[in-house]
């Protein structure tokens, strides 16, 4: 038997002694299937060996990639983009701090995730679509310390190393670490020498930081023409709607041990008028500094995080 199937074998198997998500590569994938068998006239309909994705037809190019068949179902006209035509190089980065692990869940189920089992799912989804496509694929995983760094490549032991580091990251128990997102920014966009495309997995919790320095960290990330995305994971019933029982309860912020006593119907309105301000103005800056921002409700499907990732993916390759 060769010795890099046996390779690839060994690597598997520690990918698979790792609690959590133990096969993080086969929820990934039915994500991915589920996401393209629903896309009867999409654009991106048609993942194959063959070629890479469709790209819309531009007047003037030429017509020899046209796909005739999709234009008899669409009414529209789209090219072949083939797989040695791609070069796309995609970094994501997931922040890891104690925040990112709310809810508690005993268990990391597909039906049941917290937000750093969110961003691990809709991370390996996307890797397994660049997988499939051969791009280059990094990761950066950062909390209070940078814990893990890859440079993007585009070798399947690669792929799987990469799941190793979110499977790995899931496994270990949620500690009280606050977040340095700003720091370790500017630190990735030093690491970026290439145009990428930059996905950012965070809830935009910053016990320290001002908006203003962190907007200059993403600033910086679209140096050298990056394309970059702000996956801003929360969940949306309790963190946007506030949606908890009338009863006294404590709350505790995971980051700093900080608690409260109150009633949540006493402070509902004004808390979501004061999260629908902050929201908004994310939206503003990301808007400003040309960063595409995508709401990431860890109660929902992953379609919308996989369509941002095709969307912006055009726009490099």
């Amino acid at each position: 038997m060769p010795n890099r199937y046996l390779r690839k074998m060994d690597l598997k198997r520690e990918i698979h002694k790792v609690s959590g998500f133990s096969n993080l590569d086969l929820l990934a994938r039915q994500v991915v299937e589920g996401y393209i068998s629903g896309m009867h006239k999409s654009p991106f309909h048609g993942f194959s060996a063959e070629f890479a994705e469709h790209k819309i037809y531009n007047a003037g190019e030429s017509t020899k990639h046209i796909d005739w068949k999709l234009y008899a179902k669409t009414d529209k006209l789209y090219t072949r983009r083939y797989e040695e035509e791609t070069n796309l190089r995609c970094h994501f980065i997931i922040d890891n701090s104690a925040s990112m692990h709310y809810p508690r869940v005993e268990k990391f189920r597909i039906d049941a995730l917290n937000k750093i089992g969110f961003s691990a799912l809709a991370a390996a989804s996307i890797m397994q679509i660049l997988k499939r496509q051969r791009d280059a694929m990094g990761l950066s995983i950062y909390s209070d310390e940078f814990e893990f760094y890859a440079p993007e490549k585009g070798s399947e032991r690669h792929y799987f190393m990469l799941l190793n580091a979110l499977e790995q990251m899931l496994a270990k128990p949620a500690k009280k670490k606050a977040t340095d997102t700003y720091t370790y920014l500017h630190q990735i966009a030093e690491k970026l020498k290439r145009r990428s495309l930059v996905l950012l997995f965070t809830d935009m919790f910053q016990a320290d930081a001002e908006e203003s320095e962190l907007f200059e960290a993403l600033r910086h990330l679209k140096y050298n023409r990056h394309e970059v995305v702000l996956f801003h994971v929360l969940d949306g019933e309790k963190e946007l709607n506030f949606d908890f029982d009338n009863s006294p309860r404590r709350f505790t912020d995971v980051e700093t041990g900080a608690e409260v006593d109150l009633y949540s119907e006493n402070i509902q309105d004004n808390y979501k008028t004061a999260v629908e301000q902050y929201v908004n103005d994310l939206k503003m800056e990301c808007a400003k500094y040309k960063i595409s921002y995508v709401q990431a409700d860890i109660n929902k499907n992953f379609d919308n995080i996989l369509t941002a990732y095709m969307l912006e993916r055009q726009k490099l390759v």
